[in-house]
């Protein structure tokens, strides 16, 4: 590593911090599609535990990460300025709705959608907080990470479909819709950081945009189209919807990890004015 004004890429998020974009997002993804599809009982119970674990996991690689896991419990401390004290106050609040609404008290699944919707934007708001990154930096990264996030847990949501059968045409519709937001939103955002960013951190972008284009929603577009037509038989219908949701989540799943570990350059220094001896600046 070499620091001055040549961009260099940051150590101190790794695959562990990609880990909680990567579940967590999808976790909140999953507990909305979850809201959506109207369930009750066990069923309702059993997709919104899933979507909570998914959720702990991504913040247990955070823990994992953490120099000092003994001093985790200050993330708490800082709420007027720090977006992880804000994702660490709004997942203990969908833990305890989560939780509500899997033991069947009415409406909460609703507050827990709403919170889901919450963290993912939250952590949308941490990554565009690092300032120096002109990866991370940029506005339309905060809208990307929502709808990436939404689109993973509707692909979840659908690759679980044949077994809790909650599945719905609405909710496939929704899903396509969500994949094409994302990559309008990816091209906005892709266009935008053309100028500004390092060659290196493109390079991995252009991978994984490429990645989510066409795996990431060419592929599930045609799947969810032939469904919605009615061109396939019954049977076909939730290994298709399943295989869709996969190719959503998979690509939505190597994009963050992209962002946050291969895309990650630093702008470098930059000194406007250099001071002269003998002269006042």
């Amino acid at each position: 590593m070499s620091y001055g004004p040549n961009p260099w890429q940051q150590t101190s998020w790794d695959a562990r911090a990609a880990g909680n974009f990567i579940c967590g997002g999808a976790g909140a993804g999953f507990v909305v599609f979850t809201a959506f599809a109207g369930v009750s009982g066990p069923v309702l119970a059993g997709l919104m535990l899933a979507g909570l674990a998914l959720v702990g996991l991504g913040l247990f690689c955070v823990f994992l990460e953490t120099g000092r896991p003994l001093r985790a419990i200050n993330v708490f401390f800082n709420p007027r300025t720090s977006w992880m004290t804000r994702e660490a106050f709004t997942a203990t609040l969908l833990f305890a709705a989560g939780l509500a609404a899997a033991a069947g008290v009415p409406g909460f699944a609703w507050v827990a959608a709403v919170l889901a919707l919450v963290f993912v934007y939250c952590q949308g708001r941490m990554l565009q907080a690092a300032k120096g990154i002109p990866a991370w930096r940029e506005p339309l990264l905060v809208p990307l990470i929502v709808s990436t996030g939404l689109a993973e847990g509707g692909g979840l949501f659908f690759l679980a479909a044949p077994l809790h059968g909650a599945g719905t045409l609405s909710l496939l519709v929704a899903l396509g819709t969500l994949v094409v937001v994302r990559v309008l939103i990816w091209l906005a955002y892709r266009r935008r950081l053309v100028a500004v960013i390092d060659r290196r951190a493109g390079a991995a972008l252009d991978g994984a945009g490429r990645m989510l284009q066409i795996g990431g929603t060419l592929v599930p577009l045609a799947l969810v189209a032939l469904i919605a037509i009615g061109a396939l038989s019954g049977t076909q219908i939730p290994l298709l919807a399943a295989i869709a949701g996969l190719a959503v989540t998979a690509a939505g799943a190597y994009l963050k990890y992209t962002l946050v570990t291969r895309a990650g350059f630093n702008q470098g220094f930059a000194l406007a004015h250099l001071p002269v001896r003998g002269q006042a600046p």
